[in-house]
């Protein structure tokens, strides 16, 4: 392994991104059942892309477990020539004063559900995965969003597995995704998609389980009813 690589992940604090590291540079590979079974990580994913967003690259591979014999996913050190400079050591901490200029200018609400919500509840997120847009050279509002808790799984979860994450890397491709600009976008996750988040709350909880309960009858899904009633009333074509 080259000195100049083991030099920069020595840099790494990170207790999550060092316990990936550290592994790695003992054993040469850790698998997502490694970061389960040995460190206890329900997500390993998040483990991994703590290491990305640090600057150092990872190679996913797939092996056989040993365990279930099933496919897993395994990471290496990629080549140095990938690491990110200006990234080792992290993204920077957001203040309370910064997440006050959010709330001021978007209100207090989740960018994906749109719903408003108590602000403990909501967390700053860039838009653009820090792994492919980084910090920027100064904190612009414009380029963070607000999202609670669950929308910011579902963001992870479909950003680590979109091509241009995994290889592209394309900031304007990322800009034009669905978790990246939900008020006007032409793709999710490089995928020809179209999606709407609704919540109902409180008293609207009623008309929720009514339409469960008609798309139970009909045996579809929820989204389905909801579309063959638009199509029914003709606000919807084909």
């Amino acid at each position: 392994m080259k000195p100049e690589l083991v030099a920069l992940c020595k840099k790494v604090t990170a207790k999550r991104a060092r316990t990936v590291i550290d592994h790695i540079l003992k054993h040469g590979i850790i698998t997502s059942e490694d970061l389960s079974d040995t460190y206890g990580y329900d997500h390993p994913p998040r483990a991994i892309r703590d290491v990305r967003e640090n600057g150092i690259p990872l190679l996913t591979t797939l092996v056989r477990s040993f365990k279930t014999g099933r496919q897993i996913g395994a990471y290496t050190f990629d080549d140095i020539s990938r690491i990110k400079n200006g990234r080792i050591g992290g993204r920077r901490a957001f203040s309370k004063q910064f997440k006050r200029e959010l709330i001021d200018l978007y209100g207090p609400r989740d960018a994906i559900t749109t719903e408003v919500l108590d602000e403990r509840y909501l967390q700053i997120d860039h838009r653009v995965p820090y792994e492919i847009g980084g910090d920027g050279s100064d904190l612009d509002p414009d380029q963070f969003m607000l999202l609670d808790a669950s929308s910011q799984r579902s963001k992870s979860w479909s950003c680590e597995h979109c091509e241009n994450f995994l290889s592209l890397h394309e900031e304007e491709t990322c800009k034009a995704c669905f978790w990246a600009s939900p008020e006007g976008y032409e793709h999710v996750a490089m995928e020809p998609v179209r999606r709407v988040e609704i919540i109902w709350r409180n008293e609207e909880i009623e008309h929720y389980d009514q339409i469960k309960s008609a798309a139970s009858k009909e045996g579809v899904s929820i989204p389905q009813l909801i579309k063959s009633r638009l199509r029914k009333q003709g606000s919807l074509k084909g």
